[in-house]
């Protein structure tokens, strides 16, 4: 029995998550069980994910398994493009400093703020009458 060789790399944005699997194949990306065109169906979202791929020119040597969580669509696809550099940093050192010279190892650190009491919502106030 052949052993599967995988490498792991967990990205996240806003609230959503995605834990990657790289497994070596021929650049089938598959995202909670959907193919990816069907999954991110904006383009935006597309070339987000294969950013990190195609900076380090190993689109066509992996396949990638995705399992997303929470969040938006585009969260997730920014999930997924950092989970991909992570795990690509996992097979090969070499490529760090390739992809953190293009940003694709920064967790980007912007979420919702929370609403606050007494207002409707994060800023907005309700409506001031002064009579």
């Amino acid at each position: 029995m052949a052993v599967l060789t995988q490498w792991l790399g967990t990205g996240r944005r806003k609230t959503a998550v995605a834990r990657v699997f790289l497994r070596n194949g021929s650049g089938n990306i598959v995202v909670n069980g959907k193919p990816f065109d069907q999954y991110f169906t904006s383009d935006s979202a597309r070339s987000a994910v294969k950013q990190s791929l195609l900076a380090t020119e190993t689109s066509d040597k992996f396949d990638v398994l995705v399992l997303a969580d929470g969040g938006g669509i585009n969260g997730q696809a920014g999930a997924v493009r950092l989970g991909i550099a992570r795990a690509l940093c996992e097979f090969n050192i070499e490529l760090r400093s390739k992809l953190k010279g293009m940003g694709y190892l920064t967790r980007d650190p912007r979420s919702r703020e929370r609403k606050k009491y007494g207002q409707k919502g994060a800023r907005k106030r309700f409506q001031f009458s002064k009579r």
